[in-house]
This record gives structure tokens, sequence and C-alpha cells, in this order.
């Protein structure tokens, strides 16, 4: 159990109807019966006047709950204080809470951070959790809702058993290693394999990233092929500065918008050719370093020269123009000027879209968790290859390690700071 006792306002900036304010830790209930008298039982409200603890003085009156841990949300002992949603109510409420010793004002998160490090969650609930503060899409409500509920948990939960079978079965191989049985230990490789294939079908969905940061469609193409005026023209806005002066755009732009319901991120790149001026090189440089990383590649250039990717639409822009040759067969013909094929476009980059989303029940992993699980898989692969039972039973430790690492069981310190900087005060 922790040996602090935090606290803060867990509801929305005031005013507001209803404050909710939170303390847990091994004073809680001490500090609870310091503001309200006697507690109500385990899990149960009850109306109480709220007292400065020193000087006795009114504060409000509201509902007080109490949580007994490790029953609660975090854990530990848990009071909370619904209250008039008033600035100064529940300013006066935390400055009560901040005069009784052993008590200090709660970091972003840390209230989550308690309840994983004393096993409420495991860091994939609490990685759903950030997502779901931070969803503004039903899609990504769903998703996220998903992980916070313990999905992805229980599946990892299941496969830990599978494992911890399999290493219980190599350490028995070495401990009866006297006994030849090379069926055994053939046996053990073939399930160490089947594990892995499962893992690796895993690897192979779609990843959250594009759901929740939006797919990033990266416009490019040489100078004045018209990638300002198209981003300009999907927009809806004039975002991008679009001049007959080759070489305007020297950093890329990118512009936030919706795409038959999904996020997208549009981004404007500049030109691409030999730039002898140091900004504009830069700014060519950059366009390759996004290119490469697009999960969509519009190019504007010649069909011939588009740039290796796995979804590329080769766009005809300023089709509207006299002096411009008819599409190629395998270009889509569109003007930013007159907006004739703009819908087609848009369309396309809908379906290639969508099918990088995970489907709409599926439970779908992010970058830090399919890292891990690719450790795990090729731990795995590696068993099922292995010649002797002692490397396979060291392939099975690693992979064991791989999960720890993924549920939060251990070597993760760092990636705690950075998820619980996300969290708001008082969650």
């Amino acid at each position: 159990m922790n040996t602090q006792t935090i606290f803060a306002l867990a509801s929305g900036r005031p005013p507001a109807a209803i404050g909710v304010i939170r303390v847990s830790g091994p004073k809680a209930h001490e500090a609870g019966q310091a503001l309200c008298g006697k507690l109500p039982g385990p899990r149960q409200a009850a109306l109480r006047e709220l007292r400065h603890p020193r000087e006795r003085t009114l504060l409000d009156r509201g509902l007080v709950l109490r949580f007994d841990g490790p029953a609660s949300s975090t854990g530990e002992n848990v009071v909370e204080f619904q209250i008039h949603g008033g600035r100064a109510v529940a300013e006066a409420l935390l400055d009560a809470l901040a005069s009784l010793d052993g008590l200090r004002l709660a970091l972003p998160g840390e209230f989550t951070r308690q309840a994983l490090e004393n096993g409420c969650i495991d860091l994939t609930e609490a990685e759903g959790l950030a997502d779901l503060i931070e969803a503004e899409t039903e899609s990504q409500r769903r998703a996220a809702l998903a992980l916070a509920n313990g999905g992805l948990k229980r599946q990892i939960e299941q496969w830990q058993a599978q494992l911890l079978g399999l290493a219980a079965r190599a350490e028995a191989a070495i401990d009866y290693d006297e006994e030849d049985d090379s069926g055994a230990v053939r046996a053990l490789s073939n399930d160490c394999g089947a594990l892995a294939l499962i893992l690796d079908s895993w690897l192979g969905r779609p990843r959250i990233e594009p759901l929740r940061d939006g797919v990033r469609v990266v416009v490019a193409g040489p100078p004045n092929s018209g990638k300002s005026s198209l981003v300009n023209a999907i927009a809806g806005s004039e975002r991008a500065i679009v001049t007959n002066i080759p070489g305007t755009t020297r950093d890329h732009i990118e512009v936030p918008l919706a795409v038959a319901g999904i996020p997208v991120l549009l981004t404007d790149t500049a030109g691409l050719r030999t730039a002898d001026e140091l900004v504009e090189r830069i700014g060519v440089e950059r366009s390759l370093v996004l290119i490469e990383g697009a999960d969509i590649l519009l190019w504007l250039g010649d069909p011939g020269e588009a740039p290796a990717h796995a979804r590329v639409i080769r766009v005809h822009a300023k089709s509207d123009l006299s002096e411009r040759a008819a599409a190629p067969a395998d270009s889509l013909p569109v003007s930013s000027r007159t907006g004739d094929g703009i819908a087609r476009l848009l369309d396309q980059v809908g379906q290639l879209a969508a099918s990088l989303l995970p489907g709409e029940d599926a439970l779908a992993l992010n970058r830090r968790q399919a890292t891990h699980l690719a450790e795990a898989q090729a731990a795995l692969a590696r068993a099922a290859e292995a010649e002797d039972i002692v490397t396979v039973a060291e392939d099975l430790r690693l992979a064991r390690g791989a999960f720890d690492r993924l549920t939060g069981r251990a070597g993760v310190e760092d990636v705690l700071d950075a998820l619980f900087a996300r969290f708001c005060l008082g969650k």
C-alpha cells in the first residue's frame, strides 16, 4: 500500500452544479472524520456538514462516501466529498484538507497510478483510461472503453496462462533430461510455434494510433503541382499559401479534419526538387520524411515518378486547365478551382483510411503494446525452432518478461511518467 495520502478535485473545473473531491491513502478515513465527524459505512453515502478541521467553521453540506481498501478504485482507503460546485466552496475544502498532516495535493493521474501500483488495473487499462479521457469521436470512445474495461488485459491473461504452462513443461523436461523424450520436446516446440502464430495474427491487426491521432494523409509532388490549392479545397479554407512561384511552401502545414467520419491529418508538403537555397532544401528533406511516414499518400506529380508506397492515390491536379493533357488511366482528375473530382478523391481517401482502423468491436494495440507483444512473439518463434530444451526454456523466460513489460509489471517507469502526464488532475 502507498504511504502517502493524496487529494484533489476530481470533477470538472468550477463553477458547476456539483463538485467531487477525492481523498485516497492510509489517512483518507482520518481526514474524512476530521471534516465531517462519523463516516458512513463502506460504499454508502450520507449527508454531512463539512467543517474546517481546526477552526470548525462550516464550509458546506454535502454527500460523503467511504470506500475501504483494497476494495476501492485505487486499492487504498478512499473518501469522496460531493459538494456544491462553486469555486470558493471547492477551494475551501481543498485548503482544509491541505491543513491536515500527511496529506498533499495529488499529481495528474496519481489516483490511477495508485490503482495500477496496487494491482486494481494493469497498464493496458490505464492506457485505455487515458484514451477515453481524450476521446473526441464515437469510434475513439468505443476503442478506448474496450481497453479501459480490461478487454486486452483478459486476452493477455489467457496468453500468460498458456505461456506459464509451456514454461512448466520446459522446466520439467530439463529436470528429467535423463529420459530421452524427444517427442515431448517436439510437442513443446510445436505448441510454442502455435502461440507465436496467434500473437503474429494480432500484430497484423490495425493499430490504435490512426484512430486516436488521425490517419496521416500527405499531399506531395513537385513545386507548382497544385498541392496547396488541393489542401485548401479539401479543408474549405485558405490554410496554405498559393502562388505561381515555385517553392512557396517551405515547411509542412497540417490540417486536422474528418473524412467519412474518420479523423484525418491532412499535410501539405514542400515541393520535391533539387533545391539550392538552404531553407527550401530543409523543407524538401522534411517532405521526404513525411512521405515515408504517411498512412496515405496523395501524389500530384508524374504518375511514373510516384514514391513507392503501400497506399498511394495518383492525382491529376488542375484538370480544368485547357493546356493540361488528359488524366492518365491510373490517375484521378481533380480541379481545386471548380471542385470537380474532390468528392471522388475524398471517397477513395475514406475507403483507404477505413482499412487502417480497427473494427467496431475489435481490440486494437498501440505502438508500445505492439512492441512488447512482438518481443514475446519473436521469443516464442525462436523457441519453436530451438534444438535443445534449455534454449526453449530461456526463450520462454524472455517471452514472459515481454508480457510483464506489456502489462506494467516490470521495466516501465519511464512509460508511466509519460502516460500519467496525459491525465487531468484528480483522475
